[in-house]
């Protein structure tokens, strides 16, 4: 790719935000070795959450999509916060998607494809990555979406 992986991201319609602290007693990023790995990330706009509640009860599936691509936009910014620039990245390893679900609803996998596809749009092969998709019945601060992100840095 001759882009950086901000100029994809920004031609994708995106941005990378300010860093969102963490809700609790916990750090939002860290790296050991070349490998970086942020907490879980909600899909925070500044300082307000935005989609509370279970994807398939009040949410459908789209705002759970929407929800999963500001997830990653923290995931990301986190780890800029590390790597200084996301070119650094050499591989997006694994994607953890926790789904906030009303009893049942079973379309996780397709919530989460919208953060995958965009890592793969921004990253290109660097960005395929393994992922987990869960559904769980309750959800920190009620979100309706979380994201962890694994990524190998270059050495």
């Amino acid at each position: 790719m001759s882009q950086t992986p901000e100029e994809r991201i920004q031609e994708l319609g995106h941005s990378l935000p300010t860093p969102p602290q963490a809700v609790g007693s916990y750090i939002p990023v860290t790296q050991f070795g070349n490998i970086i790995v942020t907490s879980g990330q909600l899909p925070f706009i500044g300082s307000e959450l935005m989609f509370k509640g279970k994807i398939g009860g009040h949410l459908h599936e789209d705002d759970g999509s929407n929800a999963a691509t500001i997830c990653l936009m923290n995931a990301l910014a986190q780890i800029k916060t590390i790597s200084g620039d996301l070119s650094n990245v050499k591989q997006i390893i694994r994607l953890e998607g926790y789904v906030h679900s009303a009893p049942g609803f079973d379309r996780q996998p397709y919530v989460l494809n919208a953060a995958s596809q965009l890592l793969t749009d921004i990253f290109g092969e660097k960005g395929q990555h393994t992922r987990v998709a869960l559904g769980i019945s309750e959800m920190p601060l009620n979100a309706a979406v979380q994201i962890a992100l694994w990524v190998e840095l270059s050495s």
